[in-house]
Order: C-alpha cells, then sequence, then structure tokens
C-alpha cells in the first residue's frame, strides 16, 4: 500500500493518506498533491486521515491552508477521520474548521455522490483519469 493515493469518484477526488504517524516531511508531499489539485480545478476533495494516529502542526496548516484556497476556488475539502483521534483534533479547533465524517462513503454523500453502486477509480498523482 502506498502513503498516499488518489481515487476519484463522479467529480469528487479523494486523497487517502496511509499512515500512521504524518510530521513535517509528509506534510510537504500533501501539501503539493493538494495544490496540483487545487491547480487543476479539482472543486470537491475528501482527506482521508482515518489511519492516522498523529498529525503534527505542520501538517494540519497545510490541510487549512488548503482549504481556504479550494474554498476561495469555488470548492471545499471534507475529512475522514478516526473516531479515536477526533478528540484530539476537537482539542486543537481543527474541527470546527473542516466538515468531518467517520467513512469516505459519508463523505461522498455530503456532496451528494454515494450510492451503492458507486466506483471509486484509483489514480495516480501524475495522472487523471475521468469517469
Amino acid at each position: 500500500m502506498l502513503d498516499f493515493e488518489k481515487q476519484m469518484s463522479g467529480d469528487v477526488l479523494i486523497e487517502k493518506v496511509n499512515l500512521a504517524i504524518a510530521t513535517i516531511v509528509e506534510a510537504r508531499i500533501m501539501k503539493k498533491r493538494l495544490l496540483d489539485d487545487i491547480r487543476l480545478y479539482r472543486k470537491k476533495i475528501i482527506v482521508d486521515i482515518s489511519k492516522c494516529d498523529f498529525i503534527d502542526s505542520t501538517f494540519l496548516g497545510v490541510l487549512v491552508v488548503s482549504l481556504k484556497r479550494t474554498r476561495k476556488a469555488g470548492g471545499d475539502i471534507k475529512m475522514v477521520i478516526a473516531s479515536s483521534f477526533s478528540k484530539t483534533l476537537n482539542i486543537s479547533g481543527f474541527l470546527r474548521v473542516f466538515e468531518n465524517y467517520s467513512s469516505v462513503e459519508d463523505a461522498l454523500k455530503s456532496f451528494g455522490l454515494y450510492s451503492k453502486e458507486s466506483k471509486l477509480e484509483f489514480i495516480n498523482h501524475r495522472d487523471i483519469v475521468f469517469i
């Protein structure tokens, strides 16, 4: 499994973070990925950090800045967070900034796109596949 994966469901881009710990090193990677997504006019983005047990302030900052840029472009970023980690993020105030969900399916529903027939398409970072 890759540390970072992209999936598409309809016009929603899902950025999956498959790491237990996300620090400044991973924040640099995530920043580039999200900035590229925004430049490619992705307006509906889900960031799935449900596998993360720890995220440092740099990584959180990247997510907040990316949210601001996405909203300025008329889009939104929604988060998928493990319930065991949500208490920590709530203390930091992070959960007041983002809409957060316990599953990708719930986040997709919030964009009005999930059904049992929904298809997730894996894509790599350089190639965007339209389905």
